[in-house]
């Protein structure tokens, strides 16, 4: 068992104030495997004291200062890419080829982005005889989820450094041994201390105090949608900023002219990706209502040649799910798509055939799904996919957009001016073409309950920055020179 139940404040690590164990357990072996500690208000303040401090110095860092900081970062967390693919393995379950291909590099590249973002970044601009100079906003605390763990720690944290902003971080309890090996490549970069700091802990304490710690000038949020709405509550007295990447429920429109059995297998495939554990995935497979048999076939077989097992494995393509409560929704929600009717094709209930222990989940089917039964209107986060039948193009886009949810969205056709209109008319942060991939240069975030803000790229710097406008700013420099 592994100890790490210090936390990183001011440069250093240091003992909790009071000590308060948790134990990670393996998801796929229901073993436990460290025990960390779960902060308190005391320890939050005591990691925000700190930023706070360090934030004077550091806002008014010189360009060059963060952009070496943010290489030393890139080259210390190259140097551990394989031991944190083993600790996201370990933590919430990803295949070790997910976590080596994906979860990873998902990390280093916001850090790349960011880099080359700043290096170019325009803080000031003379409009008129006014100076329009963006500003780092100040304190902000960082709450992270455990399904993208380093992915979602890095999109905050290297734009939060580029923009000039001290910062605390609470990770996932769940999820606490990436964030742990991150802390340490922190220290290894030798950012000033109070930078960076870490605190563990679960959000009904630690989180609710980060939020409403009247040193913070803003909470970045990744979660639940019910939590973000917590965390927007607590933050809302002291007014800070609070930017929200929250759930979603994405709909994945298949046209009638797209290679269909192409875009059906890739479609089940990314909804099961991660065992369905991310908020964007493709959860809503939307098929002509006369192609419904043939997609709920194509599905059936990817379903069926999905490979659920150890994540140690190199050939599993599914780990279980991060905890009991999950496995314990998933099998609910199932339950409750058949109890409303609609026609299971493939999975079901209980775990996939020979494990015995885990939490994992059988790859899961649903056809002639209603866009008002629960199983599509809620986020389930597992492995279930439901494909609901349109009409026309038209209810195709209304079904995709009757959702509390704007997250993503997902357009498949074999004109790719047909998918562009399609696409331009989904109300969603982003929506991918034909099965493009992310581009971490681009905007994430959501419309609606999915969230407010934007991550990511140019935009992900601008949420850590304040806009200030200086007026006769022209004048009093030729003032200054005469």
């Amino acid at each position: 068992m592994r100890d790490h139940r210090e936390f990183y404040i001011g440069g250093k690590w240091v003992r909790p104030s009071v000590v308060n164990n948790f134990t990670v357990v393996n998801p796929a072996s229901e073993q436990p495997v460290a025990t960390i500690s779960l902060g308190n208000a005391a320890d939050i303040d005591l990691a925000v004291r700190a930023a706070e401090k360090a934030f004077p110095s550091w806002s008014d860092s010189p360009r060059e200062v963060r952009l070496r900081s943010l290489r030393r970062i890139i080259e210390a967390y190259h140097a551990k890419v394989d031991l944190l693919a083993q600790a996201i393995v370990t933590e919430m379950g990803a295949p070790i080829t997910l976590a080596r291909k994906a979860q990873v590099p998902a990390g280093e590249a916001h850090f790349l982005e960011a880099e080359k973002v700043l290096s170019s970044f325009s803080f000031e601009e003379l409009k008129g005889s006014t100076l329009m100079r963006k500003e780092s906003i100040g304190v902000c605390g960082l709450i992270t989820p455990w399904n993208w763990p380093l992915n979602q720690i890095a999109c905050k944290v290297a734009p939060a450094l580029a923009a000039g902003c001290t910062m605390v971080l609470k990770p996932s309890e769940f999820a606490p041994l990436s964030a742990h090996l991150f802390a340490q490549i922190i220290d290894e970069a030798g950012l000033p201390p109070g930078v960076f700091n870490l605190v563990n802990g679960n959000g009904a304490t630690a989180g609710a105090a980060l939020a409403t710690h009247p040193a913070t000038a803003m909470v970045s949020f990744t979660g639940s949608t019910r939590a973000g709405v917590t965390v927007a509550i607590a933050a809302a007295p002291t007014v800070k900023r609070v930017t929200q990447e929250l759930g979603g429920k994405s709909a994945n429109i298949i046209l009638d002219d797209a290679d269909f059995e192409k875009a059906v297998r890739e479609g089940t495939q990314a909804c099961f990706r991660n065992s369905g554990q991310s908020c964007n995935a493709p959860t809503r497979m939307l098929v002509p209502r006369t192609r419904m048999r043939e997609a709920a076939s194509a599905a059936k077989l990817e379903a069926d040649q999905t490979r659920v097992g150890d994540p140690c494995c190199e050939d599993t393509a599914l780990g279980p799910l991060v905890n009991q409560v999950q496995f314990e929704r998933v099998q609910r929600l199932i339950t409750q798509g058949i109890a409303e009717g609609a026609s299971l094709v493939v999975g079901g209930n209980d775990r996939p055939q020979g494990l015995s222990k885990g939490y994992f989940v059988r790859p899961t089917v649903f056809s002639d799904v209603r866009n008002d039964m629960t199983i599509a209107r809620e986020e389930i986060f597992g492995p279930v996919l439901c494909i609901i039948g349109y009409e026309n193009e038209d209810e195709a886009v209304r079904i995709a957009n009757d959702s509390p949810y704007g997250l993503s969205g997902f357009v498949s056709s074999g004109d790719i001016e047909h998918a562009r209109r399609v696409a331009k008319q989904i109300r969603t942060g982003n929506v991918h073409i034909n099965g493009a991939r992310v581009d971490f240069g681009a905007c994430f975030g959501g419309y609606k309950q999915s969230g407010n803000g934007r991550e990511w790229g140019e935009a992900g710097i601008e949420e850590f920055l304040e806009l200030k406008a200086v007026f006769g700013y022209s004048e009093a420099t030729k003032a200054r020179s005469s």
